[in-house]
């Protein structure tokens, strides 16, 4: 049965997060709903990441094993149609190898973080960036962040129920740079801890209007409790933007 990977973008407000649940529309049942429409039987869609409620994608990457000798593109523009009217698209489908899983064969996933650092509230980006009105230094941000970088034990910036089984990872990358009125937390791991990248844009603010210091997030990463670090940032503004697997 052909495999197919689905790189696929969506707003997640409407939803309780990417993975089917009883308490709520989810972007997957959406997407496997869609699928059904298309082949008429049941189809279990993979993920390479699973986004929790309200947060977005640009570049979420998923497999599933489709029943039709159909082209990508067909594939691709099936599943949208039956996907009308929630707020997702399959931006493109690829043919690929049995053995490829999204999950288990990514190698690096990349995340941003929008903050809109204005006085005016948000009219259009609502729901898609945390407003923050008082003045933040990105670049002292940025400065702090580069203390994160590396393998660690980031037991202080995971969410209490994280079901992971252990707090090691290595943040490959993490950059903050102002963009105008918008300040972007850019981060790439090869895996994540549930609320990692939300708990360190949470501390990293702390940083940005003056009240913490790069050595605040030193002795917050030592301390490895999560009371020791900042604030968990809202959902809106995080976007998981693409993931990578070998060539």
């Amino acid at each position: 049965m052909p495999r197919f990977k689905l790189t696929i973008e969506y707003d997640g407000t409407p939803f309780v997060g990417w993975q089917r649940q009883d308490n709520g529309p989810s972007v997957q049942a959406a997407v496997e709903a869609a699928l059904k429409a298309y082949c008429q039987t049941d189809i279990t869609v993979f993920v390479a990441g699973r986004t929790d409620a309200g947060v977005h994608a640009l570049g979420q990457v998923a497999h599933a094993d489709i029943p039709r000798d159909d082209t990508a593109e067909v594939v691709a523009n099936a599943i949208n149609a039956h996907l009308r009217p929630h707020p997702i698209a399959v931006i493109s489908a690829a043919r690929v190898a049995d053995d490829f899983h999204a999950r288990f064969s990514a190698i690096e996933r990349q995340y941003e973080y929008r903050i809109v650092n204005r006085r005016a509230p948000l009219a259009l980006d609502r729901d898609r960036a945390w407003s923050i009105p008082a003045p933040l230094n990105a670049t002292a941000m940025h400065d702090a962040a580069q203390a994160l970088i590396g393998k660690h034990d980031f037991t202080s910036f995971r969410a209490s129920a994280c079901q992971a089984d252990s707090p090691i990872r290595t943040l490959d990358e993490l950059s903050v740079a102002r963009q105008a009125d918008d300040i972007i937390v850019r981060a790439c791991a090869r895996s994540f801890l549930h609320h990692q990248v939300r708990n360190i844009v949470g501390t990293l603010t702390l940083v940005g209007d003056g009240k913490w210091t790069k050595s605040d997030v030193e002795a917050a990463l030592a301390a490895r409790d999560r009371a020791k670090a900042g604030p968990t940032a809202p959902a809106v503004g995080l976007y998981l933007v693409a993931v990578k697997y070998p060539a």
